[in-house]
This record gives C-alpha cells, structure tokens and sequence, in this order.
C-alpha cells in the first residue's frame, strides 16, 4: 500500500513519461511537478518504489520507467476520479454524432473506429452486436432471375444483412412475394433460434416446402456467418507512430491479433460480463500478443443487443483520455440502439 506522497511521485513519473515516452529522472519531476518535497527525498521515494515493483531502471544510469503494477495503481486512480480526459466541447461533438446519425450499423461502426481512433491516436476496436441474438424486424426477397434471388434481413438493431440465393428451379417474382409474406409473420420478432417457422408456412406461402426451407436457412446462416464478423478495427497507422511499436518484434504479433476476427472476437468478449470500463495494463492481458499493450474498453446497448467498443495502445498511453473516449463513444452507441 502506498503512501499519499508515494502515490504523487509515481503519479508525476507515469504523466511524464506518457508524455515523453523517455525514461523520467528525478531531477525533472522536482522541475515540472509540484510534489511539495526535495530532490533527495523525491529520489528517496523513486528507490522505494522501484525496490517494491511500481518503476524500473531500464539502465543503471538512466531515469526510471513504470511497470504494469505502476501503471495500474495509476489508472486506478484515474478511474476514481475521472479527471484529464476528454473536454466538454469534445464530448458534445461525440453526442451529436450519434444524435444525428443516419447510416446503417455497420456503417455507424466503422465510422466509431475512426472517430475512437482520432480521438485517442490508439487502434479502435469495434465488436458488433451479435445479429443470432438480435430479433428480426423483416426479410426481404428480391428476384434477380428466375433462378437467383436476394435475400436482406434487418434486425430490431438496424443491423442489414443480405446474400445472393441460387434456386434449384425457376421462381417467379409473385411466388418469392408470396415466401417473403409468409416469412415475415412467422419470423417478425423473434431471434435467429426461435426463429425456424413450422411446419404449415409452405401451405400458407402455397409454393414448396423446399423453397421455403431454403430461404429460411438462408437467413439464420446469414445471422450466424455475420456472428463470425463482428470484430472491427480502425486506426492501424496510429499504433505505428508509438514508438513502443517502431520496431517489428513488438508490432508484428499485434496486427496479426487485429487481423485475425476470431483472435480479436475472444479478446473483446472476454470483457463483456463487466458494466463500466475496463482497462487490461501489459501482462493483464489474457493473450500474450497484447503484453506491451493496454487495452481499454467498455460494453454498449442492452441484453439482446450488447456489443464492445475500446482502444489498444502502448502501456504508456493517456489513459484518462482513454478512458473518457471509451466512456463517452459508448454512451453514444447505447442511445443509438436504444432508438433502433
């Protein structure tokens, strides 16, 4: 347990070195920072705190560095005071995107990482909500030929999905009408597994049972291969200017985690049962792809349409801003959804 005086010179020690990223002496935090206390007894507390975990010497003549254990007893002082993040004008620009949206979910998301990105200069992640878990608002059957069709599903969420359906015989327009009413008010509302109408709807539809067979697992397919994408990423360039990641021994396996959708679906689900922001610092991190990195991150909407929006960085990163990000980038999608 650290002291208050302890806990002001590591404090100190992390800001300067998110904004340095050089290792901090203890000659400049008695320059820069107001500890109330004298160089000797600054370096007194630096030895101290080295010698209990929360810093490091990287060389024997160079200032000091934080570790995990650092950062993490500083972050969770941020959390609790939720001070240096974004600015007023910053946030209200944040709500007025989403205030004012008029794009699909899946153009909304892609729009999120980059507005997470520019706003953190970290990666941003996006996980979607979960279109197997979301209820069907309508499906759309749209006659190409006689035999190729194409099939659009809409969620509650606002969520669009389509795929081209190739017929095992020629369908007329009238008779694709016909299964697109019949599947509409058996499936209106339901999620994708209560969603497998019965078996009268090839009598309602008055065409084959085969044709309404395959246009519905047509639908729960498209439900379930959308599952398998739902992990987005925006902002690669930003994590290359860090110069934690100059170098390709640290960089490499980060963008093979951010390439690799089923990777990066673990990752962001694995923080989903929290309410508020998470913040994994380095060695937290489950997968040891994100050792040098933290990862920051929150949960939007509700039960039936929960998705995940964060940030990966270097552990030295700006984590009231982050935080503040993540928070606020996450309320917004939450009103959206709400709106659905």
């Amino acid at each position: 347990m650290l002291n208050d005086r302890r806990r002001l010179v590591l404090a100190a020690l992390v800001e300067e070195y998110i904004r340095s990223a050089q290792p901090v002496a203890s000659q400049r935090l008695v320059q820069r920072y107001e500890l109330g206390c004298s160089p000797a007894t600054v370096r007194n507390e630096l030895s101290i705190l080295e010698e209990t975990g929360y810093v490091f010497q990287p060389h024997v003549s160079a200032g000091r560095v934080p570790t995990d254990t650092g950062y993490r007893q500083f972050v969770d002082g941020v959390t609790a005071t939720r001070e240096g993040g974004l600015t007023p004008a910053e946030i209200e620009a944040v709500h007025d995107k989403y205030v004012s949206h008029a794009a699909e979910i899946d153009e909304l998301m892609h729009e999120t990482a980059a507005m997470l990105s520019r706003l953190t200069s970290y990666v941003a992640v996006v996980l979607t909500p979960a279109a197997s878990r979301a209820r069907i608002r309508r499906v759309d059957l749209v006659s190409l030929t006689s035999r190729r069709a194409l099939v659009v599903v809409i969620t509650d969420s606002g969520q669009v999905f389509d795929r081209a359906l190739d017929l095992d015989q020629e369908t007329s327009p009238e008779d694709l009408a016909l299964v697109e009413r019949a599947l509409n008010e058996a499936m209106d509302g339901k999620v994708a597994e209560d969603a497998r109408p019965g078996g009268s709807l090839a009598d309602a539809a008055r065409v084959s049972s085969a044709l309404v067979s395959r246009v519905v697992d047509e639908v729960l397919d498209c439900l379930m291969e959308a599952d398998r994408a739902r992990a987005r990423h925006g902002g690669t360039a930003a994590l290359l200017e860090q110069p934690e990641f100059a170098g390709a021994e640290n960089v490499r396996p980060l963008l093979e985690l951010l390439e690799d959708g089923v990777a990066l679906l673990e990752t962001l689900t694995d923080v989903i049962r929290e309410r508020d922001v998470v913040v994994r610092i380095g060695h937290e991190n489950q997968r040891g792809e994100l050792e040098h990195a933290s990862f920051v991150a929150a949960t939007y909407g509700d039960a039936d349409n929960e998705g995940i929006v964060g940030v990966i960085g270097p552990t030295r990163m700006d984590y009231a801003r982050a935080i503040s990000a993540v928070r606020t980038v996450s309320s917004g999608l939450s009103d959206v959804l709400g709106e659905a």
